[in-house]
C-alpha cells in the first residue's frame, strides 16, 4: 500500500502543479479570453451574409439555423448587408412580394436576396448588445481595468430603455425602430460589462493571490 501511495504522489503533485498553472494563466488573461469569445460569437452572424453573397449558401444557411435559437431573426428588425438599404420595414418587404406569408416562422426564414442584400443572423438589438460588450471589454482593458462596478440601481436604469422599447413592442402597443433597438441594446451591453467585469477582475486577482502568483 505504501509503495502505491508513493508512486501516485508525484503524479498528484504534477497534476496539481499543472492545474495551478492553468488557473494562473486564465486569471491573468481572462479579459483577453472573454473579448475573443465575444468577438467570435459576434463574427459568426456577421459572416452569414458574407457567405451568402460569396456563393457559399449552404454554409451561410447553417449559421442562420444555428443562431435561430439565439435570436428571432425577423428581417424587419435586422440589419442587411450588400443591398439597397441597411434596414427594411415589414411594409417594404411585403410590398416587394417577398413575404407572402407574414407568420413569424416564414418571416424569420427569409434571409435576403441579391437585390435587397442578406440579413445578419442577429437582430439589430443583439448586434448592438454584443457589439457594445466587445467594445466595452476592450475599453476596460485599455483603461487599466480600474473601473468601479456599476451599482445595481444604475444597472436597472440602463435596462429601462430596453424594457420599455422591447416590452411595448412585444405587447403590440407600438412599433420600435432600428435606432431605438440599437440604442437600448448598446446600453444593455455597456451596463453588463460595467457591472460584471470589475467584479471578475477582483475575483481573478484573488485567485492569483491564492495560488501564490509571483510577478505581473
Amino acid at each position: 500500500m505504501s509503495e502505491t501511495t508513493s508512486a501516485l504522489s508525484p503524479r498528484a503533485e504534477a497534476l496539481a502543479a499543472r492545474i495551478d498553472r492553468l488557473v494562473r494563466s486564465f486569471a491573468r488573461r481572462w479579459l483577453l479570453i472573454f473579448n475573443l469569445l465575444v468577438a467570435l460569437y459576434l463574427a459568426a452572424p456577421l459572416a452569414a451574409p458574407l457567405l451568402m453573397r460569396s456563393g457559399h449558401e449552404s454554409a451561410g444557411r447553417i449559421i442562420y439555423w444555428l443562431f435561430r435559437a439565439q435570436c428571432h431573426q425577423l428581417p424587419e428588425r435586422s440589419f442587411f448587408l450588400f443591398g439597397q438599404k441597411a434596414v427594411y420595414s415589414l411594409e417594404e418587404l411585403e410590398a416587394a412580394g417577398l413575404l407572402p406569408d407574414l407568420s413569424l416562422d416564414k418571416r424569420a426564414a427569409f434571409v435576403g436576396n441579391e437585390r435587397l442584400g442578406y440579413k445578419i443572423a442577429f437582430c439589430e438589438r443583439d448586434v448592438a448588445t454584443w457589439g457594445a460588450i466587445l467594445l466595452a471589454g476592450v475599453f476596460f482593458g485599455l483603461t487599466g481595468r480600474r473601473w468601479r462596478p456599476l451599482p445595481l440601481w444604475g444597472y436597472v436604469l440602463f435596462l429601462i430603455p430596453l424594457a420599455v422599447d422591447g416590452g411595448t413592442q412585444l405587447l403590440g402597443l407600438r412599433q420600435s425602430n432600428w435606432v431605438l433597438r440599437t440604442l437600448s441594446g448598446a446600453l444593455f451591453g455597456l451596463a453588463t460589462v460595467w457591472l460584471a467585469y470589475p467584479y471578475v477582475e477582483r475575483a481573478m486577482a484573488d485567485v492569483l493571490q491564492g495560488v501564490g502568483e509571483r510577478g505581473p
